[in-house]
């Protein structure tokens, strides 16, 4: 399954589907599944879908390009969800100026979900405070919760030395695998994917790779495929999806002449469902 968005996120979420992993096919005439109602701009951009081990699927997503919170919502069937709620997790920080691109990632071992996502704090890390678009200079930043009721206090999760958004975590090989953008835009453009490693989920993170991705690229996701280790993202200024693999997560290789997406697909998760789910949604 790929959960996405279309155009600026105004309509709610969109799904396609795909037997092999790497060829998509839209749900629903690739309209909207669920119409988004929480935050400033009531947007439902960057969907993030995760299954817990109960079977409940777990959803975050981009509410506002100006906000201290992003949205939430579950559901068992991916069709009919629970009310949509706005969580603060920056509200601590009066200054923030977004919340964007969370993700969830789930922690076996502690039985618990790490949410995260990108913001800047005006006055924060002035060592790259002129290198973004605009006034943006974002870090990541994440909570941790049990039962999506109870949060702990906001921190920060990881700071390369550079402007960074779009982080993504799997567990691979007994390790933590962070793919991450390069958000940097001046004096020279990155926007590029890397690789960052951890032992714990909340880190710390180390960058252990050189770039993996072309440059103007967004919201990498994984899914291990027929392919190896294989890693979609958003080429948003060439109006694609692109792809890349690798079988050893150090030599990667072009993909994108070998997938296929729904036009207008937008940054989002890839994840996997029993058939029956699939089935419901059709």
């Amino acid at each position: 399954m790929f959960s996405s968005f279309r155009d600026n996120g105004q309509d709610g979420l969109h799904f396609a589907y795909s037997k092999d992993g790497l060829h998509y096919t839209a749900l629903n005439k690739d309209q909207s599944f669920l119409n988004p109602t929480v935050g400033d701009d009531k947007l439902m951009r960057d969907p993030c879908i995760i299954q817990g081990p109960d079977g409940t699927f777990h959803m975050v997503w981009t509410v506002s390009w100006n906000d201290r919170g992003i949205g939430y919502a579950y559901s068992k069937d991916l069709k009919n969800w629970s009310e949509q709620r706005f969580l603060p997790v920056m509200k601590h920080e009066s200054e923030t100026l977004n919340t964007w691109a969370p993700e969830i990632t789930y922690d076996n071992e502690k039985e618990e979900y790490m949410i995260y996502w990108a913001s800047t704090i005006p006055g924060e890390f002035e060592e790259t405070a002129d290198g973004g678009d605009s006034e943006y200079n974002h870090r990541m930043y994440y909570t941790v919760t049990k039962d999506f009721k109870e949060f702990t206090e906001t921190k920060l999760l990881f700071d390369p030395g550079f402007n960074c958004i779009d982080a993504t975590i799997q567990k691979i090989d007994n390790e933590w695998i962070m793919f991450i953008k390069d958000e940097t835009r001046y004096p020279e453009a990155a926007k590029n994917i890397l690789i960052a490693k951890a032992n714990k989920l909340n880190g710390p993170y180390k960058i252990i790779s050189e770039p993996i991705s072309k440059n103007w690229v967004e919201g990498p996701t994984y899914l291990k495929t027929s392919l190896g280790h294989t890693l979609f993202f958003d080429a948003y200024t060439r109006h694609q999806m692109e792809a890349i693999a690798s079988d050893d997560l150090v030599n990667w290789h072009e993909l994108s002449d070998k997938i296929s997406f729904p036009e207008g697909t937008r940054h989002g998760t890839v994840f996997t469902v029993k058939p029956k789910v699939l089935r419901g949604l059709r």
